[in-house]
């Protein structure tokens, strides 16, 4: 094969792989936005909002986290995590003594006319259920912040191949039409042996 078409071959199969990296990085980067402003959408709505830094409610050494977020509204998956691990979590596990929802309602249920207990039910339930809820935003939030992060990954490598295409195609012009691969070298290293003429042979 002939370098020049060699060259030109590569050159037109790193344009298909960086227009192909283009295409994921825009999907990529479509991800990384819609994830993005539906988390923020849905989390705004809650109006849901962290305590100050001087409030009781996060002065224990186990809130401490969430003084990070003193005052501010929840509107990402990162805040939703502190949220729902360092602020709903531990007081559940007060309020619950300890216990598990699944504990708790077990306990209920071979205690049918405990009324406290009912309520320590209702009331992990509850907290449960928005703690799911905010990690299930916080994992959203995290795949669209690995969408964001594969898009700019995905960018850099079309444009390499961009740059590499272009090398290919400026040496293949500079290249005689004539040149062959691998031209002075013999297939597998074996140098030709002269074949033998019949008067040669004693």
């Amino acid at each position: 094969m002939r370098r020049i078409t060699f060259d030109i071959l590569m050159a037109t199969a790193g344009l298909f792989l960086a227009v192909t990296l283009i295409a994921a990085g825009g999907l990529l980067t479509w991800a990384h936005t819609y994830i993005g402003n539906e988390v923020h959408t849905q989390l705004a709505a809650q109006q849901i909002f962290f305590p100050a830094a001087n409030s009781k409610a996060v002065a224990a050494p186990e809130f401490a986290a969430m003084r990070q977020y003193s005052g501010q509204q929840l509107t990402t998956g990162a805040q939703a995590e502190v949220y729902a691990d360092h602020f709903i979590a531990n007081h559940l596990k007060e309020a619950g003594g300890g216990k598990t929802y699944a504990q708790l309602s077990a306990e209920a249920i071979a205690q049918p006319k405990n009324t406290a207990l009912a309520a320590q039910v209702a009331t992990a339930f509850k907290g449960e259920t928005l703690r799911g809820l905010l990690l299930n935003a916080y994992a959203f939030g995290t795949m669209g912040m690995i969408a964001g992060i594969a898009a700019i990954a995905a960018f850099i490598a079309a444009a390499v191949m961009l740059l590499l295409s272009g090398l290919g195609l400026m040496h293949a012009r500079r290249t005689a039409p004539a040149t062959e691969i691998l031209s002075g070298h013999p297939a597998n290293g074996r140098t030709p042996v002269p074949a033998s003429t019949p008067g040669s042979q004693v």
